[in-house]
């Protein structure tokens, strides 16, 4: 297991995984990161997934570390002729990475780097609606992000997600992955403020080969995880300025059968500063 800044990351060489290094599936290598992830409890992080694979994977870290579950929309933009061979990505606020190297030694026109674009853009609307409806997306502002993936091989989608959170306003992104490619860690070094992996081999191959099971996560599984998540959280976690420019991590629930009401209320031309009244009328 490798953890810690992209920069002091040691890899592995390997041609194939032999069975002891790979995961029986994606949520059995979520419990795995999930172990590696603990020191990040107290941060309290908003963990982050990348679908559809990427959800299984964080729907174990959330649990573990009792942490909310969200989504980050991001499209990969393949190749023409090989869909899976990522030459770019999108993300939602508009966030564009596209691969120029990759492009000119492919020679693709620029109309058919723009009708690839389109079919992205399109496929990334859909996803959202399909996902997550009129539900907004959870505040990171000033947050600690577990961003989730489970794999990373050029890594143009996480860069994406991580840039999108950048503009939400997330204040640390972590990128936790199971099995990542050694080269495109390297390459994410501007893009998050640390890399946490359980698997850095230098050839990576392709990410399914690191799995026993790596069936394709369905809408259907998505949609159950992520219901199963909000079901297992009955609060709202919020971070509260206390002056300074010092925000607090608070926890903001509505209890069972509430008896009281507490209402504080400030006189007319009364500062945040002023002494304020409370009032617990009996319900």
């Amino acid at each position: 297991m490798h953890t810690g800044a992209v920069n002091g990351v040691a890899h592995e060489l390997f041609v194939v995984p032999g069975e002891d290094l790979r995961f029986a599936d994606r949520h059995d290598a979520g419990r795995r990161l999930a172990a590696a992830l603990k020191r990040f409890r107290d941060q309290h992080p908003v963990v982050v997934a990348i679908p559809r694979g990427g959800v299984p994977v964080a729907a174990e870290i959330a649990r573990e570390l009792d942490a909310p579950l969200d989504l980050i929309m991001v499209r990969k933009i393949g190749a023409p002729w090989q869909p899976e061979y990522a030459i770019g990505a999108l993300a939602e606020g508009g966030v564009r990475v596209l691969a120029q190297r990759e492009l000119e030694t492919l020679g693709l026109a620029a109309a058919e780097v723009q009708a690839l674009i389109a079919r992205a853009e399109q496929e990334l609307s859909e996803r959202s609606e399909r996902y997550r409806g009129n539900r907004r997306p959870i505040d990171v502002t000033g947050r600690t992000v577990l961003l989730v993936d489970d794999g990373l091989a050029t890594g143009r989608t996480a860069m994406a997600a991580a840039s999108a959170l950048r503009g939400r306003g997330a204040a640390h992104v972590v990128l936790a992955i199971p099995v990542a490619a050694a080269q495109s860690m390297r390459e994410l070094t501007a893009s998050v403020d640390e890399v946490v992996a359980l698997r850095t081999p230098e050839d990576l191959l392709a990410v399914g080969l690191w799995y026993r099971d790596f069936s394709p996560t369905t809408d259907e599984e998505v949609t159950a995880l992520l219901k199963r998540s909000a079901a297992m959280s009955v609060t709202h976690e919020r971070l509260v300025e206390a002056g300074a420019g010092v925000l607090v991590p608070g926890v903001l629930t509505i209890p069972e059968n509430p008896r009281r009401i507490v209402a504080f209320a400030r006189g007319s031309g009364s500062s945040r500063l002023s002494p304020a009244t409370a009032r617990s009328p009996s319900s």
